[in-house]
């Protein structure tokens, strides 16, 4: 079996450029289960890597990513009707004023984050708030990778890696998360927003005129 170092064998010609384009094109393909967090891994156990830098560009690439995904879900909203528009308001109102902690769990944990990300977009939230709630999240959870693999050590870290690398399972996953956005873009475009949200957030159904 290849070892951890075959993984990603040209970290060591482009250095950290390696690390972030890993990161930026596997983070780009929604809900294909393509892990960067394998890159991480492989560059924690080179002396020639900084780990907190190893986190930080990696964290950088998955951003970009994510922010380019949360804008074409931002603008394509743009196609809805006015009436789908105008029923999803108070969603929008409710998220922009909750949506960084919905971003930042989706983003330091290993769920599908694109099924947080598209939503917020959706609903139109802050690209700013976004993009920062996103960085911190992966912030978290890239730091988190790079120092377990180097306090478990190589030979564990090997084993757990190579348990999780079925594809019938990448598949099923994938599969499942297409399914899950799929029904939260449909309830996002379909339910009456106001008389759900209303009952608990009366000021999400102020009149967006005034």
């Amino acid at each position: 079996m290849a070892g951890i170092e075959d993984l990603f064998p040209f970290a060591n010609e482009i250095g950290y450029l390696s690390i972030f384009l890993v990161s930026l094109v596997a983070s780009l393909i929604v809900f294909v289960p393509v892990p960067f967090f394998p890159i991480l891994i492989t560059a924690s156990f080179n002396d020639r890597f900084n780990p907190h830098l190893v986190a930080l560009v990696s964290s950088i690439g998955v951003v970009i990513a994510k922010t380019i995904i949360f804008f074409v879900s931002y603008y394509g909203r743009n196609v809805l009707s006015e009436k789908t528009r105008k029923r999803m308001m108070p969603l929008q109102r409710l998220v922009s004023k909750y949506g960084w902690p919905g971003a930042f769990v989706a983003a330091a944990t290993p769920i599908p984050d694109d099924i947080v990300y598209i939503p917020l977009g959706l609903a139109k939230y802050s690209p700013w708030k976004f993009a920062l709630a996103t960085f911190a999240g992966k912030m978290v959870m890239s730091e988190a990778i790079v120092w377990a693999s180097i306090w478990l050590g190589k030979p564990l870290v090997q084993d757990v890696l190579s348990s999780t690398s079925d594809t019938v399972s990448l598949v099923l996953i994938a599969v499942a998360s297409i399914a899950a956005l799929g029904v939260m873009i449909y309830l996002a475009l379909k339910i009456d927003w106001g008389k759900i949200i209303g009952k608990w957030f009366p000021w999400t159904l102020k009149d967006e005129d005034k």
